[in-house]
């Protein structure tokens, strides 16, 4: 596996749990050979509507998605409550890498953004099934640094040539005729956007492969050959902080990343013909329309409904459905049943993520049956 940088557990601007998961980092048990450690014990699963006390005890081993930091950091100190013999250790490298902690088996649990994508299929070890489970919904932010603009509408089409550098200004006539009597400079777009293996990328330009048809041009995947003139951040939180830095700057980025950084975000047309701005609530109602597949997986993003924000997006825990051994399966259990529950689910909305509807989440939570050694 190729050599990258671990981002910080904590991210920058966001201290809501810095020294309780700190704390529980620096508690995890050290293991050369597998992803947990821990005495083996029986699973008490947690219910869509509440979470037990399991008798499980060790280390979950987890890395991925940047998007569910935030939700991460704040489940794990909860969790601590709950099961106080159980740590997990969640480091937040991109989606891309945290597929590939997995497929190799340095990891218990990979936070991802997308489902497993054809070119990776031959890299999950032969024999293994892997589940989705689904955790959080939530919006992608087109976040933007413009001093006195404030309520910037987009839609697709010109987020397409945005993005694509074919428009260069804020005042350039296409983003104008979407904010009358707005007052826009005519200062030079600088584009924010990912470096690394990214499902907010693969999220954000899948919405304009359907959004924005033909206009589109760069397709959709978790890296894309961006404009040469773009500044690339690695991570969610590196995206935002050239945004915040760069005056005339626009990243896309995790609504509750952009907000913890104190952020402007346009609202974006939706497939009604409204504008809608992000938000938990708008996020939410995306995601109401969503009907997922067998595997759980499914896309939140372009939903129908006048108050849905069209570039919503969902993150998944993908686990093996075949564990090692008990305890593993008892770990997996009871940490993956608390984020189902309705206390774990409680935590999204603070956090300007949404939850889970409740008809995906019951379903998730039958499939925790699945998992086992």
């Amino acid at each position: 596996m190729q050599s990258r940088r671990r981002k910080q557990a904590v991210m920058a601007g966001v201290a809501v749990v810095a020294t309780s998961v700190a704390l529980a980092a620096c508690s995890s048990s050290s293991s050369t050979s597998s992803a947990s450690t821990g005495a083996t014990a029986s699973s008490g699963a947690s219910s869509s509507s509440s979470a037990s006390t399991s008798t499980a005890s060790g280390t979950i081993k987890a890395a991925g998605s940047t998007f569910q930091t935030n939700f991460q950091q704040t489940a794990i100190s909860a969790f601590k409550s709950v099961d106080p013999n159980v740590t997990v250790d969640y480091d937040p490298v991109g989606s891309g890498t945290g597929r590939a902690d997995l497929y190799s088996n340095t990891v218990l649990l990979a936070g991802s953004d997308s489902p497993v994508p054809s070119k990776e299929a031959s890299k999950v070890p032969a024999g293994k099934t892997i589940l989705y489970f689904p955790v959080q919904i939530g919006p992608i932010a087109m976040a933007y640094n413009l001093p006195g603009v404030t309520g910037l509408k987009l839609d697709a089409t010109t987020l397409a040539g945005i993005f694509q550098g074919t428009i260069k200004t804020w005042n350039d006539p296409a983003i104008k005729a979407l904010n009358p009597g707005v007052s826009l400079p005519s200062t030079s777009i600088t584009l924010a956007v990912r470096s690394d293996s990214s499902g907010t990328t693969a999220n954000f330009s899948q919405y304009l492969v359907d959004a924005a048809g033909s206009a589109w041009k760069l397709g959709t995947s978790s890296t894309i050959s961006w404009p040469s003139t773009a500044h690339a951040g690695d991570g969610g939180s590196a995206v935002a902080q050239i945004v915040k830095s760069t005056t005339g700057a626009i990243g896309y980025v995790d609504f509750s990343t952009a907000s913890a950084a104190g952020l402007s975000a346009a609202s974006i047309k939706n497939s009604a013909g409204d504008y809608v701005a992000p938000s938990s609530a708008s996020a939410a109602a995306a995601a109401t329309h969503v009907t997922p597949k067998a595997d759980l997986t499914f896309a939140t993003a372009d939903e129908p409904g006048a108050t849905s924000y069209p570039i919503a997006y969902q993150s998944w825990d993908l686990v093996y459905s075949v564990q090692p051994n008990a305890t593993d399966v008892a770990l997996l259990k009871a940490y993956l049943g608390y984020l189902l529950s309705s206390a774990g689910q409680a935590l999204l909305t603070p956090l300007n993520l949404a939850p889970l509807p409740a008809s995906i989440d019951s379903a998730a939570v039958a499939q925790l049956s699945k998992i086992t050694s």
